[in-house]
This record gives C-alpha cells, structure tokens and sequence, in this order.
C-alpha cells in the first residue's frame, strides 16, 4: 500500500521562507514547541516527521548510524555551515549520524528547562535594552525569551546564561595546532562560571543580594605547560550590558594581579591560541556592546547535542581523526535540527575589531548556539567554532548533577580557516594537579575562586 504523507519536504521549506519573511520566530512548524513540550517535554508534534528523521529528510539516502564523509557529504551540504563543509568535503572530518531527541530535557540542564517553562512572558527589555522582569529587576532564570521575535531576543539569552547552570568548574585540556598538523601548544585550564542573578537551583534563589548588579563571575585557572602554571583571569561582568567586564590577571612570574583594558576582546590570552575572550559561547562580550542583529535564515540543520559523552572514556579525553596527523577533529556524533536560526550580529561597540560580523546558527528549540562563523574586515570568512553537548548518560553509566544526570558542553573546535589554525577543546573529568569536574556548588565558590585574592592565591 502506498503511504501518502500529509507534510513534504516543500512545505516545510515554505514554512520556514515565510516565517522569516514575516519575522516569526519562535520554534515550531506544526505547533509551538514549548507548548508541545509542557506536558512530557517531548516536542515531535511541533514538526512533521521529515525533520525529525534524517533518513525521511534524505528520502532513504542517509539513516542514524552512517557516517557523513567526503563521499556522501554533498547530500547534506544545506545541512551544514560552509566550514564544516569544507573540513568533511577536503580534510577528512567526519560525523556520525544519531537519532534526532525530540525530549526536550535532554537537550539543557532539567532545572534550566522547568525555570523556563515557570517564567515564560515574564522577560522584556527594558529602555536601555537589557533583560528585565517587573520594569526593573534583572532576569529570574531560564532562557529569557523561548519563543523568540527577533535575533536581538536569540544574543541577548545566550549571554545571560552561558553554560545553564548557576555554578561550573570545567576542567579543559586544549590542543593548537597549525597548518601542517604539528600541535605546538598544549594547555589545561580550570574555567570556572558562576551566576549571581537568574540562579534556578542553588540558593539563595533567583538573586544573591548584594550582587544583584553583576551578570556573571567567571576566571580561569592554567596549570599546563610549567611556564603558565598559575596564570589567571577574573571577569566580572555587569548585569548592565552596555558596560564592559573587569578583568583582572595574575601573572606568576610578576607576583601580582593587574587590570587588564577590557574593551580588547579579540586578542589570544596565551601564545598559540587563536581563541578571544569575545568567543566563548557564541557571546563572550555584553550583546550590547554589538548590534545590527539580523534574522537570515531558518531551516534544518546537523549538530552535536547528544551521545557525546563515551562512558567508557575514562577521563572524558576523547577520541579524534582527520586532518594532516589523523587528530585535528573530535569524533562528534551529530543529529537532525529540525529548526535552526541563522542570525548575524556586527561589533558596533569595538572600532578596532578584527571582525566584521559572526554569523551564528541557533537551535531554535532552546536557543542553544550551535556553530558561529565569523567575517573579517574584508567580509571574508575568518574562524569558525563548532561545538557538541550532551547528557552525560551512556551504557547504563551517569555523571550526576543533583537528582538529575550532568547536561553540558563536550568539545569545541575553532578554526581559523584563513591560517589553517586549529584549536581544539576537551571538557574532561580531571586535569593536572588534580583539578576535577564539578558543578552547582554554593556561595563558598566566590570566595575560592572569584576574587583578585582569589587569584593571587590559585597561582602561587
């Protein structure tokens, strides 16, 4: 018997050039996913069985369990940015091909999905821009603005809450490595973000009082190679966020702790990184401090967001392949998006950037940032980062966050495409001098990590 679908490819395609044509955003072709979601979480009545299924999306071509190589990659390519492309298409990456989630706990942190659903409609901007509720008081937790308007709404949620818990201690190793392949720098940090307002589990809840004016607290701690042992950087955001972070830095071999011009944000901390403070998570700088926010497109899209965490990895140090030595990309098993939003942004605050604009793809679901590419100022492609999340649930096996497994990022790659530079970032279990994983701690974090004495003492 011949199956006749109720929904083809052309409709959805439709769908999508006419909601971004009319400026509707918010996620969802057959219905709003957050209302879809609110009984059992699960969102697969918002979409029409062809983006949920890469194997109905590709009509049979491709199905969860193949591998995307140089071989069959062209059958994807509106699937993906223009550097993943290039590396799958000319350098030998890969990605395997998962299931699509259509649970939406599995795709952030529960706490940060249930303060979302609790404080829907409540969040506005108010008449300098930033994110408010009640006129005046800063944002409550949850991602501010689920079913977002425009690409201002998309920036403005990521910034608030980068990594979705109130406090994390990442423990990073990272890898440079240039042209040739050749890794010349290897480092290990201990990144640590912490949240004083919008906090959604660990009290005191939503605000820390006394610090209700600051967004973030955030540092981080360099223990390999020997020469950096003991760096440090402190940044103190403002929840106000035409104002530029504090940063301060401890430097060992001066003994002491200087402020460093903040409004430089595209500029390598350490020799052989190619990574700014401006682009970590897609938002690394006040989203008021850019502008020009445009809506470019939406579509369907492959990303990391689940099966990431390998259980039987130890250490979480990850396995990799392509490139000129075999070990330029993580293995990242990616699935179908059926709804992402291509968004760019241009540094109006930064006469000197770098940069152009980025262009940022973002799960439109839950406003996750799923891979940014930036422009220099000739409009050519200059880096790009890619990224993996995942539920730290595998085999039967859990890493735990309270009553609920661990949501977090994996590994992140970013690639300077115009120098062939590649600089590749593992969250693991543990580094050296025994800095290990952790997260949602109470206030005693302040004291032990996010304070210029703070600094002084990580480093000696």
């Amino acid at each position: 018997m011949v199956r006749i679908k109720k929904y083809t490819t052309d409709f959805s395609r439709r769908r999508f050039v006419e909601n971004t044509a009319a400026g509707v955003l918010g996620a969802g072709v057959l219905s709003p996913v957050w209302t879809s979601a609110e009984e059992n979480g699960d969102f697969s009545a918002s979409y029409p069985e062809e983006l949920l299924s890469i194997e109905e999306y590709t009509r049979g071509g491709l199905k969860p369990g193949d591998t995307i190589d140089a071989n069959n990659v062209d059958s994807v390519q509106d699937l993906l940015d223009p550097v993943r492309f290039m590396q799958i298409k000319q350098q030998g990456r890969k990605l395997e091909l998962v299931k699509a989630t259509t649970d939406l706990t599995k795709l952030s942190p529960v706490e940060y999905i249930e303060a979302t659903m609790r404080h829907k409609g409540m969040a506005s901007f108010n008449s300098e821009g930033n994110v408010v509720v009640n006129g005046d008081k800063p944002w409550v937790g949850g991602n501010p603005f689920p079913e977002p308007k425009n690409a201002m709404e998309l920036f403005a949620a990521i910034t608030l809450t980068w990594g979705r818990h109130d406090v994390s201690c990442y423990p990073v190793k990272t890898f440079e490595q240039n042209s040739n392949g050749d890794i010349n720098y290897k480092y290990e940090l201990v990144w640590i973000e912490f949240a004083p307002t919008g906090r959604i589990k660990v009290e005191p809840l939503p605000y820390w009082p006394g610090h209700e004016d600051k967004l973030r607290y955030q540092s981080v701690l360099f223990t390999v190679p020997q020469d950096y042992k003991g760096t440090s950087f402190l940044n103190v955001w403002h929840y106000d966020q035409r104002k530029f972070p504090q940063l301060f830095g401890y430097l060992p071999q001066f003994k002491r702790v200087r402020k460093f011009p903040t409004s430089q944000r595209f500029e390598p901390l350490l020799p052989g990184s190619h990574l700014y403070f401006s682009d970590v998570w897609a938002a690394g700088d006040p989203f008021l401090t850019w502008g020009n926010f445009k809506t470019i497109a939406r579509g369907p899209f492959l990303a990391g967001l689940t099966g990431n965490w390998d259980s039987s990895d130890e250490n979480w140090d990850g396995k990799t392949h392509g490139g000129a030595k075999g070990d330029t990309f993580w293995d990242t098993k990616v699935e179908l998006v059926p709804e992402a939003i291509v968004c760019e942004a241009e540094p109006t605050g930064y006469a000197r950037a770098p940069i152009s604009k980025k262009r940022v793809w973002f799960d439109a679901r839950t406003g996750l940032p799923l891979c940014m590419v930036t422009y220099d100022r000739k409009g050519e492609m200059f880096k790009s980062f890619d990224g993996a999340y995942s539920v730290y649930d595998d085999k039967g096996k859990q890493v735990m966050d309270g009553a609920y497994p661990y949501w977090s990022w994996t590994h992140v790659h970013a690639h300077d495409v115009q120098s062939n530079h590649m600089s590749r970032l593992k969250q693991v279990q543990e580094i050296t001098g025994g800095w290990k994983w952790w997260v949602n701690r109470g206030l005693d974090v302040y004291d032990d990590f996010l304070t210029k004495s703070a600094l002084r003492r990580l480093g000696t």
